[in-house]
């Protein structure tokens, strides 16, 4: 039988080329049993013109549908569904007629969804004009042909023996060597391989810190406002939570409780604020721990963005007493889809974290270790860090100056580093209102609440980023915020 060319077609916005696209769609037809093995496809030319492609597409998608023995090629007869050809199961059941499912809120024993605010986006938010997007990276800012040429490399046989294998609880030995000598120096850190443990990002590094670090009995402060992943996780491990407000100068160790087991702080750009701790403070920190026997989990993120100021070291880099566990990712300087992180801690402490991992994930996906410890090793990390650089100094310049003529300051003086403003609205007005009503305007801004241990406290601030949008929309964007202001009845504090 020849199938109907009219059985074809390709959706519109669809993704990949073409090609791909047809390959797929031919597949999809074949695994789900539709086309049956000797079936036979349209010609080329017919598909061609079914499809409106040319005829070199369609042959192109045929040849490599036949190099992956879905068709055979039969000389002029053309191309046949292949007798080999993958397919999906058939299974024949009697349908009985359905019962009552299970009560779900009754065998739900753990809870993870609802309680605390957290940010929100719109899931089609690329979509809009004036997306001021926090941790989203431009697209166009990304060096893909290098990253794509060290992910293949990370396919060659020579590599594939050894990243196929179920490593358990050991990481790519390239990038933890990559991590030591290209990454960590810029922050300060001496380490050895021991205490490098590599994580599915920072939350997942925050994760695991929590996990080890507290029981019910133990106390966590986190700094207020703070990343609100950060307190449910708290949340979670049942352990008493202090939230303690930040001041210009980020958290200040002088106003601790007595009680206290660790402490989570993000020194370098404070989250959300962008205030960065002072050496003082660090030293005073540190001291604090070492002699009250806390600890401290540092999450070092955004140390590779440029700010006016000269860098200052990580609290993992003046440690001299080993009570600080240092969290760092890629997540920033290349994209968040990685999900590619790490730990550096005392060797005890990446003992455990090695155990719990190859627990619950073994341990992230060894191409992609492997692909990064290449990126990295071979100086584009370092290109890419660079462009960003340049790209987001222009972004932040034009953002400042169009707040600025709005009258729309940083909420805190020294708040400037970061890929991201921190605003404060007039008084009186809901900024998650805000938002909503901008994004009739094609404007996405993050309301502050979610933010603090109180939402309450952040109804008047929103974070506004530049980090996924393109020099010459900021102004209009800001304009347009400045207008939705006007029109609420408040005008710039």
């Amino acid at each position: 039988m020849t199938i109907p060319v009219e059985t074809f077609f390709l959706a519109p916005g669809g993704e990949g080329t073409l090609q791909q696209r047809i390959r797929s769609m031919v597949m999809e037809g074949i695994l789900s049993n539709r086309f049956p093995a000797g079936a036979r496809l349209p010609s080329s030319r017919k598909m061609a013109d079914h499809l409106g492609v040319s005829r070199i597409t369609v042959t192109l998608a045929y040849t490599e549908l036949v190099a992956s023995d879905y068709l055979v090629s039969r000389g002029r007869s053309g191309y046949f569904v292949s007798e080999s050809a993958p397919r999906h199961p058939q299974f024949r059941l009697e349908r009985a007629a359905p019962r009552p499912g299970p009560d779900w809120a009754r065998a739900i024993g753990s809870r993870f969804s609802g309680g605390q605010e957290t940010v929100t986006r719109p899931p089609d938010w690329r979509n809009y004009p004036f997306p001021f997007i926090y941790g989203q990276t431009d697209p166009r800012l990304f060096d893909h042909r290098n990253w794509r040429l060290c992910a293949l490399r990370a396919l060659s046989p020579q590599d594939f023996g050894a990243m196929a294998l179920d490593q358990y609880d050991r990481d790519d030995p390239e990038l933890v060597e990559v991590i030591l000598r290209h990454i960590l120096p810029r922050r300060g850190i001496r380490a050895r391989p021991e205490q490098i443990l590599v994580t599915m990002g920072a939350q997942n590094a925050l994760w695991m810190a929590a996990e080890i670090l507290l029981t019910q009995r133990r106390v966590a402060v986190h700094e207020n406002p703070c990343y609100p992943e950060q307190r449910k996780i708290l949340e979670y491990t049942r352990c008493t939570t202090v939230a303690l407000d930040v001041d210009e100068n980020g958290l200040d160790p002088d106003r601790l409780p007595e009680r206290v087991d660790v402490v989570f702080t993000t020194a370098s750009h404070q989250c959300p604020t962008n205030v960065t701790m002072p050496l003082d403070r660090r030293k005073r920190l540190i001291d604090l721990a070492a002699r009250r026997g806390f600890i401290l989990v540092e999450d070092d993120y955004e140390f590779e963005i440029p700010d006016a100021r000269p860098p200052m070291p990580s609290l993992k880099a003046i440690d001299d007493s080993g009570v600080v566990v240092h969290v760092g990712s890629f997540s920033k300087s290349l994209f968040p889809g990685l999900r590619l992180g790490y730990l550096v801690a005392d060797e005890a402490f990446i003992r455990e974290a090695r155990a719990l991992r190859a627990m619950t994930l073994r341990h992230p996906p060894g191409h992609v270790q492997r692909t990064a410890a290449y990126f990295l090793a071979q100086g584009f990390y370092d290109s890419q860090v660079n462009r960003m650089a340049r790209v987001f100094r222009e972004r932040r310049a034009i953002m400042e100056a169009a707040l600025a003529r709005h009258g729309l300051l940083p909420e805190r003086a020294k708040g400037r580093g970061g890929s991201s403003f921190w605003l404060q609205a007039p008084e009186g007005l809901d900024t998650a209102a805000l938002a909503r009503d901008l994004l009739d305007d094609g404007v996405v801004i993050e309301p502050g609440a979610a933010f603090f241990a109180e939402a309450g406290e952040g109804r008047r601030f929103f974070r506004v980023s530049y980090s996924s949008i393109d020099s010459a929309r900021i102004e209009e964007g800001i304009d347009r915020i400045a207008a939705a202001l006007r029109r609420s009845g408040h005008t710039a504090a």
